[in-house]
């Protein structure tokens, strides 16, 4: 049935004309956001949406590349984590401590996709003569959402659309050089409206014969 179809993707291609990545999707009604893309690429530039959350022992923003989407699209979530420079929290795969971990709580309409996160550092703790991975500085982690294309789902948005909230927290475990904090748990919540595809057809005139 998909013969012949174009596959929507994108390529990001540098001054030299040098292809430096590519982004396509195995299935043609799923894609990136051009924000989202963006966000990817260039993080600083990708934000269409941040908030501060209070937060103890770091400043932390929460950020979206879209505010909006269709049936189909894929939207980037990320929170952004501002340590002060002696401060630092557990990367993933640390052991005996407490990781920092991005949980967001499920939606049926929405698949969730893989969390990202940074490169992290080794730390060596010379009292413990012990290494682990650490998150220090400005780091940010980021989880990509597609919407369902599903037909039943495409139904259900009416004509105006629907506004769907996302929560989850993001726990962690923020260390200085003399003290580690009690691990916390900080809630987090995104905003994304829905609309449905537009259906109607081109106008017979510019149709493709």
């Amino acid at each position: 049935m998909q013969k012949g179809f174009a596959r929507p993707g994108y390529f990001f291609i540098d001054g030299k004309g040098i292809i430096r990545e590519k982004f396509f999707e195995a299935r043609y009604r799923e894609r990136l956001t051009g924000n989202s893309l963006i966000a990817k690429l260039f993080p600083e530039l990708g934000q269409e949406v941040t908030e501060t959350v209070e937060a103890p022992h770091l400043q932390l923003a929460l950020e979206q590349s879209d505010v909006t989407g269709i049936p189909g699209t894929r939207v980037t979530l990320a929170v952004e984590l501002r340590l002060a420079p002696d401060v630092h929290v557990y990367a993933p795969g640390a052991k005996g401590y407490k990781p920092i971990k991005l949980v967001l709580d499920p939606i049926p309409q929405l698949e969730l996709k893989p969390v990202v996160y940074p490169p992290s550092k080794t730390l060596y703790l010379p009292a413990i003569k012990e290494a682990v991975p650490v998150f220090e500085g400005t780091i940010r982690i980021s989880q990509d959402i597609q919407v369902n294309t599903g037909a039943e789902f495409w139904g259900s948005l009416g004509k105006d659309g629907k506004t769907f909230t996302i929560t989850g927290k993001l726990e962690y475990q923020a260390c200085d050089k003399a003290v580690c904090y009690v691990p916390m748990s900080v809630p987090v919540k995104w905003q994304l409206q829905l609309f449905p595809l537009d259906r109607l057809r081109a106008p017979v005139e510019i149709r493709h014969k």
